[in-house]
């Protein structure tokens, strides 16, 4: 069984070679990282939620997150400056690409009534953000664990500078983006 990186390598890059006219195999654009981000504002009252979230995302990730703190204060969400309120996960290498086959292949098509992901996320320099809205689509986290359902979002960073090219990517690594 070949890994998608090897893949990516082999197949991939001649294809997008051929698809998008780049001449130099280096010009072609990757996946260079996946960020997984959780905010919770419901920390605020209940420190635990941290916790437990942070070992639903270590499971979920194969990675410890990392605990996000406010940057400035807002007095009508009663949030200070320094208050913990988010999770964040910054998979690079092999165990990037190991979380998006299991995402593309496993958790994705488990979401109910799927039909292929959106393809407004792109921001339009190449990186695309997918939200889920709760975390039970992956196999690998136990029921016992999850209190709440929670959801996240996955920002996928290329280095395609085109929305274009970095669909194109995404596509041929085996994304399901809704057919429009």
């Amino acid at each position: 069984m070949t890994t998608l990186q090897e893949q990516y390598k082999k197949e991939i890059v001649p294809k997008l070679m051929d698809d998008l006219g780049i001449v130099n195999p280096m010009a072609v654009p990757k996946l260079t990282k996946i960020v997984v981000n959780c905010g919770l504002g419901e920390a605020l009252k209940d420190k635990k939620v941290l916790e437990k979230m942070a070992q639903q995302l270590a499971l979920i990730t194969g990675q410890k997150p990392q605990i996000r703190k406010a940057q400035r204060a807002i007095a009508t969400f009663k949030l200070r400056a320094g208050d913990a309120i988010g999770l964040r996960v910054t998979l690079r290498g092999s165990r990037m690409y190991d979380f998006f086959v299991r995402l593309v292949t496993i958790a994705l098509p488990r979401v109910r009534d799927f039909r292929g992901t959106p393809t407004r996320g792109f921001d339009g320099n190449g990186n695309y953000t997918l939200g889920i809205s709760e975390q039970t689509i992956f196999p690998e986290l136990p029921y016992s664990l999850v209190d709440k359902t929670r959801g996240f979002e996955m920002t996928f960073v290329t280095t395609a500078t085109t929305n274009k090219a970095s669909q194109a990517l995404l596509t041929l690594m085996g994304m399901p983006f809704v057919k429009t």
